[in-house]
């Protein structure tokens, strides 16, 4: 026998059997794919059409289980991020570079100074003592405020009130 050179003329492919690309249907159930010449098919009277993978899938549905807590389903898997292993690769960070800049109206120096503790610690010191100053001074100021008040209210002492009873008693 002769055979010829090209064995793709006699035996053809799938797709050209088929005259186009496979149709290839997704279980309803799984989530898998079905390849032709494999899996079930099945029509509600309601007219609704139900594609399963095996008669495991199928049963499964018909029973009534929730195939995200199903541990072999698809939608178990993207549920519980299972063999997203080569998506987290993919991700990479970008390492943060740090650029010592001069603000506006301040020299690198001041900048440095800022950071170093010794100088840090003066500039404490003279925050706190200048609270301090600033916290004598109006507790001062509201001494004066208040012994003002009290001079002015000695000083503008009100007449006794006379009673009915220190009134001249008697018919009128």
């Amino acid at each position: 026998a002769i055979f010829p050179q090209n064995f793709s003329s006699i035996y053809a492919s799938r797709e050209g059997l088929l005259g186009g690309k496979m149709k290839i249907d997704l279980c309803n159930f799984s989530g898998y794919k079905i390849l032709p010449g494999h899996g079930k098919r099945l029509i509600r009277v309601d007219g609704k059409v139900y594609n399963f993978m095996s008669g495991k899938a199928e049963k499964s549905l018909l029973m009534r289980r929730n195939p995200r807590k199903t541990s072999w389903t698809v939608l178990y898997r993207r549920k519980h991020k299972k063999g997203t292993i080569e998506e987290v690769q993919k991700k990479r960070t970008r390492k943060h570079v740090k650029h010592l800049r001069a603000y506006q109206g301040e020299t690198l120096e001041s900048i440095k100074n800022k950071r170093n503790p010794e100088i840090r610690r003066q500039q404490r010191e003279q925050a706190i003592k200048a609270a301090k100053e600033k916290a004598v001074a109006k507790k001062k100021a509201k001494q004066q405020v208040m012994q003002q008040k009290v001079s002015k209210q000695q000083t503008k002492q009100k007449p006794a009130k006379v009673f009915k009873s220190q009134k001249a008693s008697g018919r009128r």
